[in-house]
C-alpha cells in the first residue's frame, strides 16, 4: 500500500456514542446481575427459582447488547465509491451518484445527498464527535471531489 492508497481511504465510526454505550452495557450486566443474585432471598412471599435470576442476568445481557448496538455504524469511502453501514445493514453508493455529502444545521449526523431530493444518514458521523466529525466530513468531501470532478467537467457548469 503506497502514501496514495492510504490517503484515499476513509473510514468513520461514531466515537462518543460508543464510550457512552459501553458504559451503559456494563452497568445494565452489572445492576441485572446484582438484582438475580439479592432476588433469590426475599421477604414477600414470592418464590424465585435459580431460572429466574438466570433470566435476570439474560435481560441485562440483552439490554446491554441492544446499547451495543447503537455501535454498529460505519463510513467507509475509497476512489470508487463510499459504504455507509448504518442501524439495519450497509449500502455501497459510487461516487457518480452522490451529488454531495452535508451535514445540515441542528443535524444529528451527517447524509450523503443523492439524485432526486433523495439523501442518505451517515450515523457514523455525529455532531456530538465535534472535530472528528468536522474531519471525518472534510476527508470524504475530497474524496468525493476527487472521484468526480476529473471525468465531470459538463455536469459542474450548473451546479449550486
Amino acid at each position: 500500500m503506497n502514501a496514495r492508497t492510504a490517503a484515499a481511504r476513509v473510514t468513520a465510526r461514531p466515537r462518543r456514542v460508543r464510550l457512552v454505550s459501553g458504559a451503559f452495557a456494563v452497568v445494565f450486566v452489572a445492576v441485572f446481575s446484582v438484582v438475580a443474585v439479592l432476588l433469590r432471598g426475599s421477604d414477600t412471599g414470592a418464590v424465585f427459582q435459580v431460572s429466574d435470576q438466570v433470566a435476570m442476568v439474560g435481560i441485562g445481557v440483552l439490554l446491554a447488547c441492544g446499547v451495543l448496538w447503537l455501535t454498529w455504524p460505519k463510513v467507509s469511502a475509497d476512489e470508487g465509491g463510499v459504504t455507509v453501514r448504518n442501524l439495519l445493514g450497509g449500502t455501497r453508493y459510487p461516487w457518480a451518484s452522490v451529488e454531495r455529502i452535508s451535514f445540515p444545521d441542528g443535524a444529528a449526523w451527517a447524509r450523503l445527498e443523492l439524485p432526486d431530493d433523495e439523501y442518505v444518514p451517515i450515523m457514523a458521523v455525529q455532531a456530538v464527535d465535534g472535530p472528528r466529525a468536522v474531519s471525518a466530513i472534510r476527508d470524504l468531501r475530497a474524496l468525493h471531489a476527487a472521484a468526480t470532478r476529473p471525468g465531470d467537467t459538463d455536469q459542474d457548469s450548473g451546479a449550486v
